[in-house]
């Protein structure tokens, strides 16, 4: 169902509904699919691939910012020394192929040039179906390196070509991407903790 679909004249009221949709939309992730996605990228740290993400608009910012908290946190007290690169954030070679081939291959175009067997692929869409992003998806597939997709609404075509989708039922993309950038928080927690210790889980903040 769509959100809003109809007026509101109080912002709390909007914000009660919105926090309510948000509430069932986190509850709707698959939790199996979630620890396969957090398997993939431990094996990926462990051994010293590269995690790449990409995304557009929103999607972008929240690839972008899996690099931080994988790369920074993650290595925080745990022993691991993660690999991570966002095709989202290479403004200069995204113009130039957008510009010279098509804006489809901004991020396909990346990976055929970096990607190695033991690397893994963060795709997020809201809709799953952005062109520069299934076609990401699917070379990655053909390539052999494991794909997390994270979508939303009906999920597209990202969201049948990956090895893992985290697919949050709902058709706002506020929303959609709240849950996506949670998700994209608790994989990296999760990991974090998951290699220290319960002493030192007790003195740190995360």
């Amino acid at each position: 169902m769509a959100f809003p679909d109809e007026s509101y004249a109080d912002a709390g009221d909007f914000a009660d509904a919105y926090f309510a949709l948000a509430t069932a939309a986190a509850a709707s992730v698959d939790r199996a699919r979630l620890r396969d996605a957090a398997a993939i990228l431990t094996k990926v740290h462990t051994d010293g691939g590269m995690v790449y993400s990409c995304g557009n608009g929103g999607s972008a910012a929240i690839a972008n910012h899996l690099v931080c908290d994988h790369c920074k946190a993650v290595q925080s007290d745990t022993g691991l020394h993660p690999r991570i690169y966002s095709l989202s954030a290479t403004i200069e070679i995204m113009t130039a192929v957008s510009n010279d081939l098509s804006y489809d291959e901004v991020f396909v175009y990346q990976l055929r040039s970096l990607a190695r067997p033991g690397d893994a692929l963060v795709a997020i869409s809201s809709s799953g179906d952005s062109e520069n992003i299934v076609r990401a998806v699917s070379w990655a597939k053909d390539f052999g390196i494991p794909v997390i997709a994270m979508t939303g609404f009906s999920g597209g075509r990202a969201a049948a070509l990956a090895d893992v989708d985290l697919h949050v039922e709902s058709g706002n993309y506020g929303v959609v991407e709240d849950v996506h950038q949670s998700l994209m928080h608790i994989l990296a927690q999760y990991i974090r903790q998951a290699h220290m210790d319960d002493d030192t889980i007790k003195q740190r903040r995360f």
